[in-house]
């Protein structure tokens, strides 16, 4: 089934594809952009290590299983793939997150060939006692590398002070001792149990034609006959899991990350997840009274970040940064939202964010990356790549003022602190 999705204000489509095999596919068609884009992606992440195959099997694989495959992934018994694509000019990459890995290039001729290379190199599993060997060693290195940073290990660590069960609170890499655990068996059934074509997406941008995508689908795609594996989803308490954690790196000032587990419902709506960044915004981001009190006060800098962490299993807001003292940071939040709890928000600084966070989504649909991302998001999300405009045209203070008395629960929160050593 094809079907052409189109949005007449922006002057923008897209097709969206149930394509025969079970895969679903987005192409959209950006006429004289000389680069063109496409991810093949999986919703299989680090968190999705325990889980139950289509023939009811329960399985629970070795933390960093889902980033160990996508790096074994490009090997073959001939030619890897990255040599296959360095000779036809597309530069390949790849990424593992929390709840997706997805496989990646982007080129500006010889589409159709590389497409071939993506759809085969991805359904092309080849796995040794030799090559996961070799690879322990080398995935090894890049989790020393993530030790040494002081920005993701206070991301980590407040992850790992939220959730007691949730495998967010371990690195998507795992650890040394979980990937020695990892053999080829291990990485057959995780791929078997969720690189399957009704569990992947493939989404496609550029100056391109959609007849031919489809072309190449139809000669590179095996047909799927089974389910794809089910994630099983932690039991987590309604409180975080610790209040504080505090590790001692190289730094120079305290580095931070605090958050705010939210009770786990399912895929959060596009509606919930705008106003959450809207609420973010208002209370903490650049144009809000505490974000300038916190500058002036030599408590923050300019790269203080919120966040609204989110998928199928979990859901956090966070907020990371560097400062003097990150205990005050979180205190002055917590009294800010109370405060606009009590007095309300703001309607001329709602606003003003809202019309900014608009002028960033128009903006975005002249990036052929960002836009492909975003279509695999609306799949693995079950939203339209048009849907964030209408609920910016419709979006209410009084929505925000109402989202806003279930969110930030300092129960739920947790913070962790880098300091010097």
């Amino acid at each position: 089934m094809i079907k052409e999705i189109k949005n007449e204000l922006l002057g923008e489509s897209y097709f969206k594809i149930e394509h025969s095999s079970g895969l679903t596919v987005y192409v959209m068609k950006k006429e004289g952009y000389k680069s063109s884009y496409a991810i093949f992606g999986t919703a299989f992440g680090s968190a999705d290590n325990h889980y139950i195959t289509a023939e009811n099997d329960e399985i629970t694989l070795p933390d960093g299983t889902a980033h160990f495959l996508e790096h074994k992934l490009f090997e073959s018994e001939e030619k890897d793939a990255f040599e296959r694509f360095s000779q036809t000019g597309a530069m390949a990459n790849a990424y593992t997150s929390f709840d997706r890995t997805c496989y990646l290039f982007q080129c500006s001729s010889n589409f159709y060939t590389n497409l071939e290379i993506l759809l085969d190199f991805v359904q092309s599993p080849y796995f040794t006692e030799q090559t996961v060997a070799k690879e322990q060693g080398i995935i090894g290195q890049e989790i020393k590398m993530y030790e040494d940073s002081p920005e993701w290990q206070a991301t980590m660590g407040v992850l790992a002070a939220l959730y007691e069960n949730c495998a967010v609170n371990k690195d998507i890499a795992g650890d040394v001792e979980s990937i020695a655990k990892i053999t080829p068996e291990t990485l057959y059934s995780a791929y078997n149990g969720f690189y399957n074509l009704n569990n992947m997406v493939l989404s496609v941008v550029g100056d391109v034609d959609p007849a031919k995508v489809l072309g190449v689908c139809d000669r590179t795609l095996k047909t799927e006959n089974s389910k794809a594996a089910r994630s099983v989803v932690s039991t987590e308490p309604l409180a975080s899991f610790k209040k504080k954690s505090v590790k001692k790196m190289q730094v120079g000032l305290p580095i931070f990350a605090f958050g705010y587990k939210e009770p786990h419902t399912g895929i959060k709506t596009l509606k919930e997840k705008i106003l959450t960044i809207i609420l973010n915004q208002v209370l903490i981001g650049n144009m809000s009274p505490l974000y300038q009190s916190l500058i002036e006060e030599g408590l923050i800098n300019d790269e203080f970040e919120s966040e609204y962490f989110t998928s199928r299993n979990y859901s956090a807001v966070l907020f990371t940064g560097t400062s003097k003292d990150p205990e005050a940071v979180k205190v002055k939040f917590e009294q800010e939202v109370n405060r606009v709890r009590e007095n309300g928000i703001d309607k001329e600084l709602f606003d003003c964010i809202v019309k900014e966070l608009y002028g960033d989504y128009i903006v975005f649909f002249n990036s052929v990356e960002r836009l492909a991302n975003a279509l695999c998001e609306c799949e693995f999300s079950s939203y339209g790549l048009f849907d964030e405009m209408e609920i910016y045209k419709a979006v209410t203070v009084d929505d925000a003022q109402e989202l806003l008395k279930e969110k930030y629960n300092p129960e739920a929160s947790s913070i962790s602190i880098i300091i010097g050593e």
